[in-house]
């Protein structure tokens, strides 16, 4: 178990059921300190984190009146986890399908690119649904257009580490960005905003009802969610935001020369 003063996990949660409780204890054995944040459910799931909790100080639980969205959960633990002093948050589904033998290998990247986003990309098995990885391939496609190129590899895996507070005020401000738009809507704007990112491949796990697992994914509701997510940003890019991209893409190109080169940023910069 590895313990930080920077990097916490943040599990957000809503009625995931019986796997809630062996997630977080699992979590604990990897990484502390850890923030669940219950959002609204109305199973047992704010019972059983506070029972936890109590045998576990570096397990914190914030309990939501009511569901408001994932994006909306990670964001009031954000806040939370800032006041406390923490720079980094790894944010991962409560519902076991994300790894946590990975954390301490992403938590090891942020340190050592503490600017940047540290992204999943995930390494899905033969029981992946076929319309689940059609459908992100779509969105990471369309993500790859708002961003001028490369950067993100999948757009809606959410095991992921953020930088707290440019998190906070690219999405702090918004109204959107709340449920299952947040993971596409967050990195756009973070990158729009110069944060760079570091690509890790993960394993993901699809588990059936059978087997406990839970999904809350309405496919009618939330593809015409990040169809119009996708829409707005296209036209915001088109509008605004694309000369600071460009600008962003030349620094990083600049940065990643002067590290093989062994250069410093501001010679790389001159040699441009």
């Amino acid at each position: 178990m590895a313990f930080s003063t920077t990097h916490l996990v943040i599990l957000p949660t809503y009625n995931t059921g019986a796997k809630l409780r062996g997630v977080v204890a699992e979590v604990l054995r990897h990484w502390q300190p850890v923030m669940v944040v219950v959002d609204g459910s109305t199973d047992d799931g704010a019972r059983e984190m506070r029972e936890l909790a109590t045998t576990e100080p570096q397990l914190s639980v914030i309990v939501l009146p009511k569901n408001s969205g994932k994006g909306a959960a990670v964001l009031v633990a954000a806040e939370a986890a800032v006041a406390r002093g923490f720079n980094h948050a790894l944010v991962m589904d409560a519902d076991g399908q994300h790894p946590a033998e990975s954390i301490a290998e992403f938590m090891a990247a942020s340190r050592r690119h503490p600017a940047a986003a540290v992204l999943g990309d995930p390494i899905f098995g033969p029981e992946v649904p076929r319309e689940r990885l059609y459908g992100r391939k779509l969105s990471t496609g369309m993500t790859r257009v708002e961003v001028l190129g490369a950067g993100v590899d999948d757009a809606l895996f959410g095991f992921r580490i953020y930088p707290l507070k440019p998190l906070l005020q690219v999405l702090g401000p918004r109204r959107s960005g709340r449920r299952y738009d947040f993971e596409t809507e967050a990195m756009v704007r973070l990158m729009w905003a110069g944060v760079p990112t570091v690509n890790l491949r993960a394993p993901v796990r699809y588990f059936t009802r059978a087997q406990g697992g839970v999904s809350h994914f309405h496919y009618l509701r939330d593809n015409v969610l990040l169809f119009r997510v996708h829409f707005r940003l296209v036209v915001e890019l088109i509008f605004l935001r694309w000369p600071a991209m460009l600008r962003h893409r030349r620094r990083w190109r600049c940065a990643e020369r002067a590290r093989k080169h062994g250069t410093t940023f501001t010679d790389a910069i001159l040699e441009k």
